[in-house]
């Protein structure tokens, strides 16, 4: 969701680079963008906003590019308080037009805030949330006259109830940048000369590599020139400690394709690989081992092989790689396992046992709100915690008491793609290293899991070259499809959630996943000849004949049949209309290649039907509010 670039210094031109951050921000999700500048000598803020595409207030901007400017922040706004126009676009400002705000996240109280403000004489002009801020730093300045903005900001913020990652500034104060986050990312990036602030590194990544992750409810104030002053929102000093960013350039552009998700389907192959490398060790003469970073923790290790119970806590993709785990510890580890809406945990008073339960969180980012209130009602209740998080410093990743990072690269489409195989085989490492650790797995099957998973590179690859062109024609028979059915069974039934998640992302055509048996309990009657089907139908399934036999019962209802199978199965050729066929696999590791085509198909008919990929209507790729 929205976006924040901001920077302090005048080291290089500020416009050119706080819209070359909003570009690198657009893949979050937003329908307005806006910058805000202190220019030398000015006693005003110059802010610039527009509805629609960063390239719309770009061609706004191209006159302040070579002006002398000691400050600026930016901002790309998904719409929560206050529909998307020019007024209701960030950044915004007091009165006078010498302090501007950029907000992510929401002002719970906005409204008994705003009214008190209102009373006081303060005029409002948009319907936001985030306008409160603005006047409410104006009138500790303004009550205060003896504080910074700094200081102006943190007694500002003592007032809010709700989230917030955001960036001030004010022309009188020239040069100073102050930052603060409670629940919404927000890094300083430190370079030689000058500051930036972002919420998300791919922004600054040109610029610098060294950052500091500001925690819930901490402060920074930033001037080029002078060192970071950061402090608890209580005004207590924090060290400012400095780490290296682990991403390079590449990893956020196309590389030549003409979409992210397209490109990152293709990174799969290499996510797989990344995903093992240094975890699967097989000496000569020796079973195979995994060696994870969790098992590193004796502490940890000890509670997850006495554990009662897993509960998984995760949202969109991430829920259904969840689904997958279920089915992997419990049929491995022989443990019971719950998987839960995050967003639905923390409302309904779970039963949580201290010393019994492991929390686990599954996130991309490792900033999606929900998860993250999941992990922090889990720890209040005494439960130790876990996290299956890609984004390398995120806030799951270090509120968690222990768990192992996905390797999945910077993910920019806003459809999961390489997520969700990395959630998948990262689950199925955490389960054997389990299985085999509470006595549930034995070497033998360890040995046969592992072989098999080492081979899903190569496997993966190998579904993308021969599925390619079949699917590319199925998109142009579908592409017009108002519906769509996605039916599988076992580890295929959360696939097929995914799938019909997939293709309503991006093309906009309601798709439903079912598992099979339930078609006849209601979604048999919408079968026509107009209703593709999408079968997945692994041969080697323990439920194939289950699965074939709901297959025949669509054929009798003229229903348009897809299916999914192995390399060498002819049950269906005549039969159905499309087959895309994969290989082999352990019944357990299917999901991780029966994905792949369904991927595909959702891209190449999102594609043909003329939506932007990567930037589908409505959709963020983090989802930092509730």
């Amino acid at each position: 969701m929205c976006g924040i670039i901001a920077i302090c210094g005048q080291k290089r031109h500020t416009v050119p680079v706080l819209v070359d951050g909003l570009h690198r921000l657009e893949y979050r999700g937003y329908d307005s963008a806006g910058i805000g500048i202190v220019e030398e000598g000015s006693d005003k803020v110059t802010r610039v906003r527009a509805v629609g595409k960063v390239k719309n207030l770009e061609t706004l901007t191209t006159k302040y590019n070579e002006s002398k400017i000691v400050c600026g922040i930016a901002h790309t706004r998904w719409a929560t308080h206050g529909s998307p126009t020019e007024t209701n676009c960030h950044p915004h400002s007091n009165m006078a037009g010498d302090i501007c705000v950029v907000h992510n996240g929401i002002v719970e109280n906005y409204e008994s805030l705003r009214q008190q403000l209102k009373e006081r004489g303060f005029k409002f002009v948009t319907h936001t949330d985030t306008e409160v801020l603005a006047h409410l730093i104006d009138s500790m300045l303004t009550s205060h006259p003896d504080i910074d903005l700094g200081e102006a900001v943190r007694l500002s913020l003592s007032q809010i109830e709700g989230t917030f990652g955001l960036a001030v500034l004010s022309a009188r104060f020239p040069g100073v940048l102050v930052g603060a986050r409670r629940g919404s990312p927000l890094i300083v990036g430190v370079a030689e000369g000058e500051y930036f602030l972002c919420s998300d590194a791919a922004a600054i990544i040109d610029y610098t590599q060294d950052v500091i992750y500001l925690a819930d409810n901490q402060l920074v104030t930033l001037k080029a020139g002078e060192d970071v002053h950061l402090f608890s929102i209580d005004n207590v000093k924090v060290p400012s400690d400095v780490v290296t960013l682990a991403m390079e350039r590449s990893e956020i552009e196309k590389g030549g394709y003409k979409h992210f998700m397209i490109k990152e389907i293709h990174d799969q192959p290499r996510v797989m690989k990344e995903c093992l490398r240094g975890r699967v060790v097989k000496d000569e003469g020796k079973p195979f081992d995994i060696h994870l970073g969790a098992w590193n923790d004796t502490e940890m290790a000890c509670e997850l092989k006495n554990c009662e119970r897993i509960i998984l806590c995760a949202c969109g993709t991430s829920w259904h790689a969840a689904l997958v785990g279920e089915y992997l510890i419990e049929d491995l580890c022989r443990v019971p396992v719950e998987v839960e809406y995050a967003s639905e945990f923390r409302y309904r008073n779970p039963i949580l046992r201290a010393g019994k339960d492991i929390v686990a969180a599954i996130s991309q980012s490792g900033e999606t709100a929900d998860t993250l209130a999941a992990i922090n009602q889990a720890k209040q209740a005494g439960c130790k915690t876990f996290g299956f998080v890609n984004t390398v410093g995120s806030t799951i990743a270090r509120e968690v008491d222990c768990g192992i990072y996905l390797r999945a690269g910077p993910e920019i489409g806003v459809a999961s793609t390489k997520a969700f195989t990395a959630q998948v085989l990262t689950l199925a490492l955490f389960a054997v290293k389990l299985g085999r650790q509470r006595g549930t797995l034995d070497e033998e099957k360890a040995g046969e899991l592992l072989s098999a998973m080492r081979a899903l590179p190569d496997q993966i690859a190998k579904v993308l070259e021969a599925v390619m062109e079949p699917v590319k024609m199925a998109a142009r028979v579908f592409r017009y499809a108002n519906n769509f059915l996605y039916l599988g069974r076992g580890y295929n039934f959360p696939v097929a959630l995914e799938g019909a998640l997939k293709l309503k992302e991006i093309s906009y055509i309601h798709a439903e996943g079912y598992p099979a048996a339930e078609m006849k309990h209601g979604p048999i009657a919408l079968i026509d000849v107009f209703m593709p089907v999408v079968f997945i139908a692994p041969k080697k399934d323990s439920s194939y004949g289950k699965v074939k036999s709901n297959i025949e019962e669509v054929i009798a209802r003229k229903g348009t049949i897809i299916v999914i199978t192995d390399e060498g199965n002819t049950d269906f050729d005549g039969r159905a209309e499309f087959i895309f066929k994969i290989p082999l696999t352990n019944e357990s590791l299917y999901p991780l290649l029966t994905v792949i085509p369904m991927q595909l198909l959702s891209y190449f008919i999102a594609d043909l039907r003329g939506i932007d990929v990567d930037r589908p209507r409505n959709l963020a790729k983090s989802v930092t509010v509730e």
